[in-house]
């Protein structure tokens, strides 16, 4: 069985379908829903997605293929909405527990297998820069899905660039932080950004993609006039979640106002913050496109340990002394409506094998709690 993911049009696919005969498809057929960050497929249904939608044996579509196409708009450097929802939906196909791998924190293997993968992007990706730098984020994606890019293409097909919109500054005065992540409030990116909004001068509104996920035309309507924009997104798979590129692209069809001050506090629970690049990209590439000014954001690594001792402990202590002193230059730029480069904190000493030792507990610990033993984790479907 061979395995061919896709976004593209009735019209489109029709042009190439005769190159994939008898291959499995997976398309959008409108019911796919995004990644909750639940982490069930891995501590409570191992190697299955708990949501029931039809995509919820993507990790198993994907051990059971000889070959893995993806075919994806280029969208900011990365893959398009649903794509990304696809491979977001494909955790379940490695494991929870880290190892190192070429000196990086990956996630281990679920399958013996070193699955291959080809690459196709249509669209505008028509600079070596931006092939550069979909080529990088699909290297990372392989490394962590334990798998190798067989080739990435581009079509030549190129749609024509535009120039960049000139808008107008938003002189509204808010600011609005936006949490990406489809836990809301609960989980890191939530309260990473009620930590934030306790410092910031120009008392912020915080706002849950979670709670607007079927309606993206009222979430705009809450963006729209905000001058300030602060993006508070978790590391899904390598990139920006499947909601917030959703929620980019909708940006780019349908807004007409000004253009806006856009800020980014990313998190992730790999060790190396230097793993955020993707979507610190994606995220640089998507206020080009929309003619937004962006300001520099702070990624910040290592998961529940550093998220939530930022929350609950004095927040200089230990660990988080660094990534503390990063967000105090965050505070002050967006207070200052200024720009910073681009900070990515890690544990302060704190070393990484300690905290992959203590992951990798931490999950045969949940297992216990759900019924399950600590094999059961690394069962194989």
């Amino acid at each position: 069985m061979n395995l061919v993911i896709h976004d593209l049009k009735p019209a489109q696919w029709k042009l190439i379908e005769q190159d994939y005969e008898g291959w499995t498809v997976i398309s959008d057929n409108g019911l796919i829903r995004p990644c909750v960050g639940c982490f069930h497929c891995w501590n409570k249904t191992p190697g299955v997605c708990v949501i029931k939608d039809g995509f919820e044996n993507m990790g198993q579509l994907i051990h059971r293929a000889g070959e893995v196409v993806v075919i994806s708009r280029y969208t900011y450097g990365g893959f398009s909405g649903f794509v990304k929802n696809v491979i977001d939906r494909c955790l379940g196909y490695v494991l929870p527990q880290f190892e190192i791998v070429g000196c990086e924190t990956h996630h281990k293997k679920r399958y013996s297998e070193t699955k291959a993968f080809t690459f196709i992007f249509y669209g505008q990706a028509s600079t070596k820069e931006e092939q550069d730098i979909a080529k990088r984020y699909v290297r990372a994606l392989c490394s962590n899905f334990r798998g190798y890019v067989k080739a990435v293409i581009f079509r030549e097909d190129m749609q024509a660039r535009l120039p960049p919109d000139t808008r107008p500054a938003c002189s509204s005065g808010r600011t609005v932080l936006l949490v990406g992540s489809m836990r809301g409030l609960n989980g890191n990116s939530g309260k990473l950004a009620g930590k934030l909004a306790e410092s910031l001068t120009n008392e912020p509104e915080i706002v849950t993609i979670q709670r607007y996920i079927k309606d993206l035309n009222n979430l705009l309507g809450l963006l729209e006039d905000a001058e300030t924009l602060v993006l508070c997104m978790p590391l899904y798979v390598d990139g920006v979640p499947s909601q917030m590129v959703r929620l980019m692209e909708h940006f780019e069809q349908v807004y007409n106002g000004g253009s806006k001050k856009v800020y980014l506090l990313a998190n992730m629970g790999l060790y190396e913050s230097c793993q955020l690049q993707s979507l610190f990209s994606a995220v640089k590439q998507w206020c080009v496109k929309m003619g937004f000014a962006y300001c520099g954001g702070l990624g910040i690594s290592a998961g529940e340990l550093l998220g939530e001792l930022m929350v609950h402990l004095p927040f200089r202590f230990g660990a988080t002394k660094k990534a503390a002193e990063e967000m105090d230059k965050l505070v002050k730029a967006i207070n200052e409506g200024s720009e910073i480069a681009d900070i990515f904190a890690e544990p302060y000493a704190f070393p990484r094998a300690l905290y992959i030792a203590v992951a990798n507990m931490s999950w045969n610990r949940t297992a216990k709690a759900n019924g399950l033993s600590p094999s059961d984790l690394y069962r194989r479907l």
